[in-house]
């Protein structure tokens, strides 16, 4: 309703707000350009924040600012993900039907990925969403898929994204090998006052309107 009342053009806080009118704080900058670097130099990266302090935000601008014919990405957010469910997720966005078998499906994603990154020339970006949710299995697969050629060189860049428990859990004894993988770790902070009011202001120019606003001290 109050879009109507204010005449705006654009709802000023919903989730389809185009990528280029996001709000990007210095913090999102930061991370944008390491999780770039990642992706270029195809290295393991852990993101972590806050429920709202932006990891949807990150990922969207992340996947559209990667050149599409130099890169191909892929998303995957499934809490209860299986090593299994893994692959078949990623060979399923690949376009490839995975076999039943978790170390076949491995060696199918593996060739996969040497096709693309030999006759295609791109390289793959693949983000798991809501990481602090997986099980132990799960991301010791991670370890396992990135154990490529005697560690001489990653296959694919790996981004882990999940709330701050996340960075807790490997912070365990258990996880110390995954741990020693990681390349990047990003951490998105809560927004401060001058920050939150640039978030404001930003949106609420891209929703437009005729009627006037003031942001109050």
């Amino acid at each position: 309703m109050y879009e109507s009342f204010y005449e705006m053009a654009h709802t000023p806080f919903a989730r389809n707000t185009p990528v280029t009118r996001l709000y990007e704080s210095p913090a999102m900058a930061d991370a944008l350009g390491r999780l770039t670097y990642a992706a270029d130099r195809q290295l393991f990266a852990v993101v972590t924040a806050d429920a709202g302090c932006g990891k949807s935000t990150l990922i969207r601008r992340f996947s559209t600012s990667l050149p599409k014919d130099e890169y191909i990405f892929l998303y995957l957010s499934d809490s209860k993900l299986t090593p299994r469910w893994f692959y078949k997720g990623i060979l399923d966005q690949l376009g490839i039907e995975s076999k039943f078998y978790r170390g076949d499906a491995k060696r199918q994603l593996q060739k996969e990925v040497e096709i693309i990154r030999g006759v295609q020339k791109k390289k793959v970006v693949c983000i798991l969403d809501e990481a602090h949710l997986l099980e132990k299995e799960t991301i010791e697969e991670f370890r396992f898929l990135l154990n490529y050629r005697y560690d001489s060189m990653s296959p694919i860049s790996m981004i882990l994204v999940g709330q701050v428990e996340l960075w807790d859990k490997l912070r365990l004894q258990r996880y110390a090998a995954v741990r020693q993988r990681i390349d990047i770790n990003c951490v998105l902070p809560h927004l401060d006052r001058a920050e939150t009011e640039r978030y404001i202001l930003s949106h609420l120019d891209y929703a437009g309107g005729k009627k006037g606003w003031h942001w109050q001290e």
